[in-house]
This record gives structure tokens, sequence and C-alpha cells, in this order.
């Protein structure tokens, strides 16, 4: 099964494109979830999932609604000597959801500094076995880290590759689909805006891009080949900026004959 999504749904410069200019920023999740199926949850990269947060999550979605949930950047980007305890308190903070039966995933993103090295590896595999009850993406920036042995890790610990869309620049994964997991599938679009991704001075300039049918179009025998692998196959849209991610996501449900 496809579900699509998007990166995040608390935008405001998402009114008058995809919510409506009336409508209270409270109830901005609620006419997500009337639109799509799945939320791959931003704000957690910020600050460890709030109760009331988890709660609106289970509560104002539909009881099929699916939700991965990006991990704490103390977890991912700060490596430090206290991220161990940063994860507990984040899998302790997400365990609602995780009983409620909407939890689909936890994503670890790892920022573009974060090269293949041996302590590297051992960090990666600690996090992996303190998420071993929970099912978990693993999105690399760096492609040092496409080796046969790390997929192969991946896999040992049933945990998926988060497949990327992005600029074509030395040094960032390829656009390759590949599966590590028979649970999960994961595709994630940031865009190809190939001259703001390193010389940009708000975080949302990288991700202003609007795809292309063509181009999304390059990806849907890939993602039906993911499909048929695995038992849920995850299709987000991070190019946020002014609500291109909602179009595309559309497009792309399109193309592949799902329904939004």
């Amino acid at each position: 099964m496809i579900y699509i999504g998007t990166c995040g749904f608390s935008y405001d410069d998402w009114r008058k494109v995809f919510y409506p200019p009336e409508l209270d920023k409270r109830d901005f999740l609620a006419f997500y979830a009337e639109n799509f199926k799945a939320l791959e949850l931003n704000s957690s990269y910020y600050a460890i999932p709030s109760p009331r947060l988890v709660s609106n999550l289970i509560n104002h979605t539909p009881d099929d609604f699916k939700v991965v949930v990006k991990a704490f950047r103390g977890i991912t980007h700060e490596r430090d000597e206290v991220s161990e305890e940063h994860l507990k308190k984040f899998i302790a903070a997400i365990a609602p959801l995780s009983h409620s039966g909407k939890l689909a995933a936890v994503l670890l993103q790892f920022p573009y500094s974060f090269h293949h090295g041996d302590l590297e590896v051992v960090y990666l595999d600690r996090l992996l076995c303190l998420l071993s009850e929970v099912p978990t993406v693993v999105e690399f920036r760096h492609s040092s880290w496409m080796k046969r042995r790390v997929l192969e890790s991946l896999q040992s610990h049933a945990a998926a590759l988060c497949c990327v869309d992005e600029p074509r620049l030395p040094g960032l994964i390829p656009p390759e689909v590949t599966r590590t997991s028979a649970l999960l599938g994961y595709v994630r679009f940031h865009g190809r805006n190939a001259a703001k991704w390193w010389n940009h001075e708000e975080s949302w300039e990288r991700y202003d891009y609007r795809y292309s049918e063509e181009e999304l179009g390059e990806w849907t025998s890939g993602i039906r080949w993911l499909e048929s692998k695995t038992d849920q196959t995850y299709i987000f849209f991070n190019n946020h900026r002014a609500g291109q991610a909602v179009e595309n996501a559309r497009q792309m449900a399109g193309l592949l004959g799902l329904e939004v």
C-alpha cells in the first residue's frame, strides 16, 4: 500500500493555497487529514513532541491515518553525550502514538556532515538497537554511506533506507530506489533547487522547488517496485514553500492512480 503526504503541515504560507484563509491554525491538522492519509511530522526535529501534540495527532485524525515522526535534532545532529537520553525521552513521548496504531515510523535524518566512519557506524547501530521496537527509517545526506555493508546493516535491523530526490550535486545521495526493509519503503522529495542547496540565507530556500509532471514520472516505476516489495510505502514531499509540496503530492497520487 502506498501512502502520500507532505513533510510538515503547519505552514502559514499554505493559506489560500491549501488552507482556507479563514481557517484557525488549530484546525490545520484536521483539515490536512481530510486531504491526506499520512503525515511526516517535522516539528519534532526542533523539539521532542509534547503530550498535547501527540494527543492531537491521535484524536484529530481518522483511525487509518499514519504519522512518521522525524527524530529530534539532539539525536541526529548534535550527537553528544546526552543524545541517548534525548532518544529515550523521544521514544517515551511518542509511545501513545505507537499504541494508537497511527505511528508509521521514526525518521532518523542525518546531516551532510555525518560521513561514513567507524565512530559513526557504531553510533548509528546503537540508535537502531534502541529503536528496535519501533519501525525506523534512515536518511543519509552524504553519499559515503551508500555501501553494500551499510545497506546490509540496515537490513539486519529491519530499518528502511530513505530514498531521496534532491539536486544532482557531488556528495549528495543519488536518486535510486533501494529496499532494506520488508515492512517499509520510503521516498522523500526535497526538490532540485541546486542553486540554493548550499547558498541560502533561509532554510526554506533550499526546498523552494516545484516538480514538473515529467520529473515526478521518473519515479513512478521505482515506487511501484518498492510497493511490491514492502508492506507499506511512504512518499513525502518536502518542497514545502508556498504549498508546492501539496501540489506535487497530488500530482504524484494522480500518476500512481491513487486518491487523496
